[in-house]
């Protein structure tokens, strides 16, 4: 007997004729072929490569969707202000939801209610309850803008196409999707019609079309795409170092990012092949130049999670996860060259992710689609990348190299310091003010079980903060919480980096210049200019670790046993506590330096030893492998003679370390064999058009890159790289 899905495969949903009649100038039951095989498509999306649903683990996973469906519809008690009696209307995100995994259901075969009349029923019930009584067109549309364009349009909708809803009701459906979310929004490329919210308002177009054989919508489902892909200079979308923003100021590819990414793979995999095939190629370039960085080991790093933080433990797996499954899906659109480095990236993360392994944790699509990349002896897994990226546009910075990663979040005048908003995550305040992220082999959930939820506020890892108590919500919401900045960046060649912050307090009237050299095993973490005028202490974090490892404090040194070193010059405070949040507690090791009440000029530096032993450590303190040229509020600069390494933030144009540069900007240098160097550079104020750097090493020419020698100077230009760095190799005089 025929199942669910081959009614799909042979013709559309069992009762596809029935969609002609939602559309007036259309007779009934005369389906159109092309919506047809759309509707074909999005189930296939939905159930992915799953060749047979009896077999495990798709028999479990299948099965409970169809228990968790079965429960829904046999607790459905209509009233007149809820469809079930735990949830009242509005009910924007709960009951929506439900009626679609309803339909999911009964769409998906090995569910045990596939092609269930009753089911279906109850799903076109529940839908027109809820149209009447919350999303009736003509309704207010109050609370938040989302839940009426987009979030409950798309669940209904998507309801509505799986089952087959026809008739009246489905022309209520449409008349209220076309009230609240009309083809206008599509009109313009603003407010809240850009990048992720752009996608998303595609993907209801589309419904909106599959549901009416809607030509037009289908047409314009596609063609409203085109705006996501421009690179833009400021606000919303991709920048063109990698960066993607939403609301304005925060950096959100493991949040909005992963619904766009998502939203971008659905709608290539449905429309390939039809009249709305979608040819822009321009998607593929952002897989690995503005996700792939902020996955680590199949986690997407928090710095580029928003207020999504806050909502559960794990949750930096999970989107890492939900990236994996959209680059997979969006791998089926793509070139086959493409395609085949995806595999090799994503069957890397899973090989790695040990966490939360990624087929454990699947739901069935992506558990077919990742199953056969890791089966494949085809498929090579590709390795955690060496290497330095740093997005100015962001103020973000991930730097890996054998067996450990750090990462960054900084805050400017173009990025908030936190996000907050719908009462998530009111206690982010710090995380712009250079919380410093890092994970050696072995710790790839420091910052996943429970850490938001324990962690003290104040003493986030890395930052310097004036302990001015803030009421949860501090400063504006959404993201709008910026400095008055603009330094902050740095210049990398690609495997090093000197970074940089001109950072103001949140809520405060601390402020701070904090330098960070990232190299082959440490990373030089220093601060100057650090005042305030609170009549409370700032405090710079060292670092604060979810764990109970015992720690040992020596002379300039400390070392918290199977995670790492610190070689600290000052006086270190060290807190050993247990903190509870959300149900649980965890144990932390809190490491800082005290700057006093109300400081005026204080400075630190310190060093992070990711992954060393405890003897490495102190041999390390010992050795003078570093020296610190300057650490004030005008430059900060280091040299590192064993690596012919000199890194220099220069605040103000100046000299130090032999270095002489015309103006602000950040300076690494690179001293190589035979009498050759490359030198760094990189405006991260956006403001120079070019740029002279004086070297006491007088170079003889220039071999490569885009910089010419007048007299002793190089001569930079930087105008239009808005804060990119810029390397070139010369040849040193003998």
């Amino acid at each position: 007997m025929p199942t669910r899905r081959s009614f799909l495969r042979l013709g559309g949903v069992a009762a596809a004729g029935t969609f002609g009649a939602l559309v007036p100038a259309r007779a009934a039951h005369t389906p159109d072929d092309t919506f047809v095989r759309l509707r074909r498509r999005w189930l296939d999306v939905l159930a992915g490569p799953v060749r047979d649903p009896s077999a495990e683990p798709y028999l479990a996973l299948l099965a409970a969707r169809g228990r968790a469906a079965a429960r829904h519809r046999d607790t459905m008690a209509p009233t007149s202000d809820r469809l079930w009696p735990d949830e009242a209307y509005p009910s924007f995100t709960a009951t929506p939801r439900r009626l679609r995994a309803m339909a999911h259901a009964y769409a998906l075969d090995g569910t045990g209610l596939t092609g269930d009349a009753a089911l279906a029923a109850a799903v076109a019930e529940g839908v027109d309850h809820y149209r009447r009584h919350v999303y009736a067109a003509g309704a207010d549309p109050a609370g938040n803008w989302w839940h009426w364009e987009i979030g409950v349009p798309k669940a209904l909708l998507e309801a509505a196409v799986l089952t087959g809803l026809h008739g009246p009701r489905a022309a209520a459906l449409l008349e209220a999707v076309d009230h609240f979310a009309p083809a206008s929004r599509l009109g313009r490329h603003d407010g809240t019609s850009t990048a992720a919210n752009r996608v998303d308002r595609c993907v209801v177009m589309l419904l909106r079309a599959m549901a009416g054989d809607d030509h037009g919508r289908a047409e314009l489902a596609a063609s409203a795409l085109t705006p996501v892909f421009r690179v833009v200079r400021e606000g919303d979308g991709f920048h063109r170092d990698g960066s993607f923003i939403q609301h304005s100021s925060v950096p959100y590819q493991g949040g909005y990012g992963v619904t766009l990414l998502e939203g971008l793979a659905t709608l290539y995999a449905v429309l390939r092949g039809s009249p709305w095939e979608i040819a822009d190629q321009r998607v593929f370039a952002l897989v690995e130049r503005s996700f792939a960085p902020f996955v680590h080991d199949g986690a997407c790093m928090d710095l580029v999670r928003g207020r999504a933080v806050a909502r559960r433990s794990f949750g930096d797996h999970e989107s890492g996860r939900a990236i994996a499954a959209a680059i997979l899906l969006l791998g089926e659109s793509a070139p086959a060259a493409v395609r085949a480095r995806w595999h090799a990236l994503v069957k890397g993360w899973a090989a790695r992710e040990t966490v939360r392994p990624m087929l454990d944790h699947a739901g069935p699509a992506l558990h077919a689609r990742l199953a056969a990349v890791v089966a494949d002896p085809a498929v090579p897994a590709a390795p955690e990348p060496v290497g330095h990226r740093l997005l100015p546009s962001s103020a973000r910075a991930v730097h890996r190299r054998p067996g450990w990663c750090a990462a960054l979040s900084m805050a400017s005048d173009r990025i908030g310091h936190y996000e907050h908003g719908n009462g998530e995550n009111p206690r982010g305040w710090h995380t712009g003010s250079g919380m410093l992220y890092w994970w050696a082999e072995g710790h790839g959930d420091q910052y996943s079980d429970a850490f938001w939820a324990t962690v003290d506020p104040y003493r986030l890892p890395g930052t310097t903060v004036s302990t001015r108590r803030l009421p949860d919500g501090a400063g504006a919401a959404w993201g709008d919480t910026r400095t008055p900045w603009r330094w902050v960046g740095g210049a990398t060649d690609g495997t090093y980096a000197t970074v940089g912050q001109h950072l103001s307090g949140l809520g405060s009237t601390m402020e701070a210049f904090k330098s960070w050299i990232f190299l082959d095993d440490a990373v030089v973490c220093l601060g100057a200019g650090i005042t305030g005028d609170d009549g409370t202490s700032v405090e710079t974090v060292v670092d604060n670790r979810r764990t109970s490892a015992p720690l040992t404090v020596g002379d300039g040194w400390a070392h918290l046993d199977g995670h790492g070193g610190y070689l600290v010059g000052q006086e270190l405070r060290t807190l050993r506590e247990s903190r509870a949040g959300g149900g649980v507690s965890r144990d932390y090791v809190t490491l800082w330096l005290d700057h006093g009440v109300d400081p005026r000029s204080a400075g630190y530096a310190y060093v992070l030893l990711p992954g060393a032993s405890r003897d490495v450590t102190r041999a390390r303190a010992a050795s003078g492998w570093l020296r610190v040229l300057a650490n004030t509020s005008r430059q900060q600069a280091v040299h590192v003679p064993a690596m012919g390494v000199t890194a220099v933030n220069f605040w103000n144009a100046g000299s130090v370390g032999g270095l002489t540069v015309s103006g602000p900007c950040a300076v690494l240098v690179r001293e190589g064999a035979r009498g050759t160097a490359t030198i760094t550079v990189a405006d991260p104020r956006r403001d120079l058009g070019g740029l002279s750097v004086t070297w006491s090493r007088p170079v003889a020419e220039v071999l490569d890159g885009d910089a010419r020698l007048s007299g002793d100077a190089l001569v930079f230009g930087l105008a239009g790289l808005e804060g990119a760095s810029l390397t070139v190799a010369v040849r040193l005089a003998l």
